[in-house]
């Protein structure tokens, strides 16, 4: 159990990495410090985002941004963001039978930073969320982060995204802001993979531009859908 006591100990060890590492600014650290301070700060990441507290998870998420934004995407970071994702879905905490970690802002970061890793494994993180995750603006960003990411082999990503927005687009409300999702995620994987070659994602398109969105949404899928003829000539 995440007791105080022990995140006590872990905050006063964040204090400490932190005035470390100012006071190193002025002087390239040896591989050792780096390694060490990593490690740490592995640590400490992965302790509260196991933590039953939201406050302490977005703190991990804090940490993890930090870490990015420095280049880092170590495989440890992977796992505790898959990890996070799944917070309330797959790792659920419950009182009195009521789930009470359906933290989706968590859930929807996560997914933001692992497009922000952009490796296969990441893909594959995002591709099994997808499967259990049913709020429309975490579905979003994972849309995003896997267009962002751009890998696509055997048509499988554009194949789960399409799964998701027919929830979505076939109704009497529509969703624009997922089909548009959906639309520049069809177009970063299609610049990265030199086109897409699965027909459904050409219905998926068709659909929405014939359908009940938004003139933007609509003019937006034509676009993609005449943009997609010049791949592969």
């Amino acid at each position: 159990m995440f007791s105080f006591k022990r995140f006590s100990i872990l905050l006063v060890t964040a204090v400490i990495i932190i005035s470390t590492a100012t006071a190193q600014q002025k002087k390239e650290m040896t591989p050792e410090e780096s390694y060490l301070q990593e490690s740490i700060e592995m640590m400490i990441i992965r302790e509260t985002a196991r933590s039953y507290s939201a406050g302490q998870k977005l703190i991990a998420l804090e940490y993890i941004g930090e870490a990015l934004n420095r280049g880092s995407t170590n495989d440890e970071i992977r796992q505790t963001l898959e990890f996070l994702s799944r917070e309330g879905i797959k790792s659920t905490a419950r009182e009195n039978g009521r789930v009470v970690n359906n933290f989706t802002y968590i859930r929807r970061q996560s997914a933001k930073y692992l497009g922000q890793i952009g490796t296969e494994e990441a893909r594959k993180a995002l591709i099994g969320v997808i499967n259990e995750e049913n709020e429309p603006w975490v579905l979003q960003e994972i849309i995003k982060s896997l267009g962002d990411i751009g890998l696509n082999p055997n048509n499988e990503t554009v194949s789960k995204i399409q799964w998701v927005i027919n929830r979505y687009i076939h109704t009497d409300k529509p969703d624009n802001v997922m089909a548009l999702a959906a639309i520049d995620a069809f177009d970063k994987i299609a610049k990265k993979n030199n086109g897409i070659s699965d027909p459904e994602t050409i219905r998926t398109l068709m659909s929405i531009s014939d359908g009940i969105f938004i003139t933007a949404v609509r003019e937006r899928a034509k676009q993609l859908l005449a943009e997609l003829r010049s791949y592969g000539k």
